[in-house]
């Protein structure tokens, strides 16, 4: 992907935008092609880090054990030791989906949040997830993990051919968010079937813009 193109898109949407009372968001959006989500190997689930973040703050709620409460509860936003785990009722499981962006998990946790939890987290594609680190041993710098997940983006594929992420905020340096665009265009490469061959068109956009092609 040419560097420059992406720098002109995006200084053609900062002229283009009009005010508004919040900061917008860039959001890149990849169609596909050639592309049959029905196949388990074709669908893209993968996480990756944004070298520069996205501009949001992310919140990580983390389900863990005896051994961990203690360190869990002075990093992540929020902390359900094990033996909460029944307590819960069950009509906060879906707020509390909704409210966090990450959860992680001890391992030997697992069986459990997946009986109490399963199904308010899966529903959200947001079960705690060993592919992006979630999944933790009382080893795990946890300090570490809460900072990376906040760099961290989920890019999959849904019911249709389409990925769209949010790869920074206006307020963010324009290079910054051409690395966060080369990374995640970068990654797909890597994990399409056909790689290029798989990719459509690539289009940036603002929160309440239209969506401008970069290639």
């Amino acid at each position: 992907m040419n560097k420059e193109n992406i720098s002109k898109i995006i200084k053609k949407l900062r002229e283009s935008k009009n005010k508004r009372r919040f900061k917008q968001g860039f959001d890149v959006i990849v169609n596909l092609k050639q592309i049959d989500l029905k196949k388990p190997d074709q669908k893209v689930e993968t996480f990756l880090v944004l070298p520069n973040g996205n501009g949001k703050k992310l919140k990580v709620c983390a389900f863990v054990d005896k051994e961990l409460i203690n360190d869990a509860k002075a990093i992540f936003d929020r902390t359900i030791p094990k033996e909460d785990f029944p307590k819960i009722p069950k009509k906060e499981l879906k707020n509390i989906a909704r409210e966090f962006d990450f959860f992680v998990a001890q391992a030997n946790c697992m069986v459990d949040i997946a009986k109490v939890f399963g199904r308010a987290l899966g529903s959200k594609g947001k079960m705690p997830n060993p592919k992006a680190g979630c999944v933790i041993t009382p080893g795990t710098n946890l300090k570490d993990l809460y900072n990376k997940l906040q760099k961290t983006i989920k890019v999959v594929t849904r019911s249709e051919p389409i990925i769209k992420v949010l790869v920074g905020k206006e307020d963010m340096d324009d290079k910054k968010i051409e690395e966060n665009i080369a990374i995640v265009y970068n990654t797909l490469l890597q994990v399409l079937p056909q790689e290029k061959n798989n990719i459509k068109n690539v289009l940036l956009k603002l929160t309440m813009g239209a969506p401008l092609p970069i290639d």
